[in-house]
C-alpha cells in the first residue's frame, strides 16, 4: 500500500490584482491539500479564477497572502532558481493549448525536461519514447506537431508532463480545444498514466463530465473553492 503522502498544500491563499482603477480579487482564503495519487477537478465558469489558482499552486505565481507548499517546500522561502529546479523536479503542466515547440519532433519536445535535467540523452529519448508509446503514439515520434491531429498534439502534452514522473501535474482546461471523443480519450489517458505513476492530477475545468471522474470536486465561484 502507497504511504499517504502531501504533495500539494494552500492555507488560506488569496490573490489580489490592483494597479490604477483595477482592484480585483481573484482567490479569497483558499485552503486545498492534495495527497500523492490523488486526482482533484476545480470547476469554474471563464474569468473565475482557475488559472490563477494553478499558477499559484504551480509557484509561477505569489499569492497576495497565504502560504503555498509543493512537497513539503514552501514557495515563497525559495529563490528563483531553486523555484525553477524544484519545479522541474517534483511538476507537470497541461494547458488548453498544447505549447509544443514546432520546430521540434514529438520525441525531442517530451525530452525536452528531462535534458533540462541534464539526463544523458540516449537515456532521456528512451524514457521520451516509452511515454510516447504509452499515450498511443509509438508510430509517431518523429513528428513535428504540424503534422500531428489537435487530439495527438496533446497526448504528446500529457506525455511531456508525466515523463519526469513529476509528483503533481496540474492541468488549466486538458482537454479544452479538443471535440467530445478527443477530450474522452485524452483525459482518461491522463487518469490512468497518473494512476500508474502515483502521480497527484489537479484539474481546472468548466466540464463537468470530466470533473465527476475525479476523486473530488471542487467549485470555485467569485474566488471562493468550496468541496462538492
Amino acid at each position: 500500500m502507497n504511504e499517504v503522502v502531501n504533495v500539494v498544500n494552500a492555507n488560506n491563499i488569496s490573490k489580489r490584482f490592483a494597479e490604477g482603477r483595477l482592484d480585483v480579487t481573484v482567490l479569497r482564503n483558499v485552503s486545498l491539500s492534495v495527497n500523492a495519487g490523488e486526482t482533484v477537478a476545480v470547476v469554474g465558469a471563464s474569468g473565475s479564477g482557475k488559472s490563477t489558482l494553478l499558477h499559484v499552486l504551480g509557484g509561477l505565481d505569489k499569492p497576495t497572502s497565504g502560504e503555498v507548499s509543493l512537497c513539503g517546500h514552501n514557495w515563497s522561502r525559495m529563490g528563483a532558481g531553486a523555484q525553477s529546479q524544484w519545479r522541474n523536479k517534483h511538476l507537470g503542466f497541461v494547458y488548453q493549448f498544447h505549447h509544443l515547440l514546432p520546430e521540434f519532433s514529438a520525441l525531442d519536445n517530451v525530452a525536452m525536461p528531462l535534458w533540462i535535467r541534464r539526463m544523458d540523452k540516449a537515456q532521456a529519448n528512451q524514457q521520451a519514447s516509452d511515454m510516447l508509446r504509452q499515450v498511443g503514439l509509438g508510430e509517431r515520434l518523429h513528428h513535428r506537431p504540424s503534422e500531428l491531429s489537435g487530439g495527438e498534439r496533446q497526448r504528446v502534452a500529457v506525455a511531456r508532463a508525466l515523463v519526469t514522473q513529476p509528483a503533481c501535474v496540474l492541468a488549466d482546461e486538458p482537454t479544452g480545444n479538443l471535440d467530445r471523443t478527443s477530450a474522452q480519450v485524452v483525459f482518461q489517458l491522463m487518469l490512468d498514466l497518473a494512476a500508474q505513476q502515483h502521480t497527484a492530477l489537479v484539474v481546472v475545468t468548466h466540464d463537468i463530465s470530466l470533473a465527476e471522474q475525479c476523486q473530488r470536486r471542487f467549485d470555485l465561484v467569485e474566488g471562493v473553492l468550496s468541496p462538492v
